[in-house]
């Protein structure tokens, strides 16, 4: 049998990102019935207005590597502070949720 490893990693890598992003949109969708995470257009107001920082300048801050893959990127309210939680795939093809301040 004959096994290409470049396909067998491509397979997992979309398979990691497909079950984090399954896991982040079922955790949204909780999150967004409870009305704690802001959509788009909230978003794109809280950062123009300066009530938030953007996403570029959150992940600079915290020293997050530009060559991992964003999957996703919800505003939530976390105890009383708005936090982006980033779903993240790093160059190794691990994924992970990353909760970053968003002020």
């Amino acid at each position: 049998m004959n096994t290409n490893p470049i396909k067998t990693t491509v397979s997992f890598v979309l398979a990691t990102a497909l079950a984090l992003a399954m896991t982040l949109s079922g955790t949204g969708a909780a999150n967004a019935q409870n009305g704690a995470c802001l959509d788009k257009r909230q978003i794109q107001e809280a950062v123009s207005s300066g009530e938030i920082l953007s996403l570029d300048a959150v992940l600079a801050q915290a020293g997050i590597d530009s060559s991992q893959s964003i999957l996703s990127v919800e505003v939530c309210d976390q105890g009383g502070r708005l936090v982006y939680i980033i779903g993240v795939l790093s160059p190794a093809g691990e994924a992970e949720n990353l909760v970053l301040s968003a002020q």
